[in-house]
């Protein structure tokens, strides 16, 4: 699945994730969806190639080839001094980059305090939560995710509109 569909089947999730999705990338795939000219989805049926059915004569679906991700999600944590003050630079496994959803989220959390006590602070888990839920749908490339704890504890709708960056642009890593 690419990242683009991805990111366009997590923006239907829900209102506060396509508002998400709509402020970071927005919600446009050349997919097998489309909305109407009042922005309600229509959805095509999927055609028989597309339909999974059971084996014959069994009651389970043929095994899947889609890989499973599994922990660890955070491969290490590092600091660096930025211009605007310190940052937790945290560098996501291959599972980490491409778990679907958010479910992993706190078990990556508690990864990421495990290997520094310091980032376990409400405004680092709200950058690293939006980072978790966005930014590694939008850039899974992205060599790590930077979490500041000068940064201001903001609302969720505030952190979305603002990249996960609340109170300033990115800071740049030397």
């Amino acid at each position: 699945m690419t990242v683009t569909r991805r990111f366009s089947a997590v923006c239907r999730g829900s209102a506060g994730v396509l508002l998400a999705a709509a402020l970071l990338v927005g919600c446009s795939d050349s997919g097998d969806d489309a909305s109407d000219d009042n922005g309600a989805f229509i959805t095509t049926s999927p055609t028989p190639s597309q339909v999974t059915s059971t084996a014959p004569g069994t009651s389970e679906p043929p095994p899947s080839s889609a890989p499973v991700y599994s922990p660890p999600f955070i491969s290490r944590v590092a600091w660096a001094q930025t211009e605007r003050g310190p940052s937790l630079q945290v560098f996501p496994t291959d599972s980490g980059r491409y778990t679907p959803g958010e479910g992993e989220l706190d078990a990556a959390w508690i990864e990421v305090v495990a290997l520094d006590q310091i980032a376990d602070t409400p405004g680092m888990r709200d950058q690293f939560a939006c980072h978790w839920r966005f930014a590694r749908l939008v850039a899974p490339e992205k060599t790590s995710w930077n979490l500041e704890p000068w940064r201001p504890v903001v609302t969720e709708t505030q952190m979305i509109a603002t990249r996960c960056n609340p109170g300033g642009p990115e800071e740049q890593i030397p």
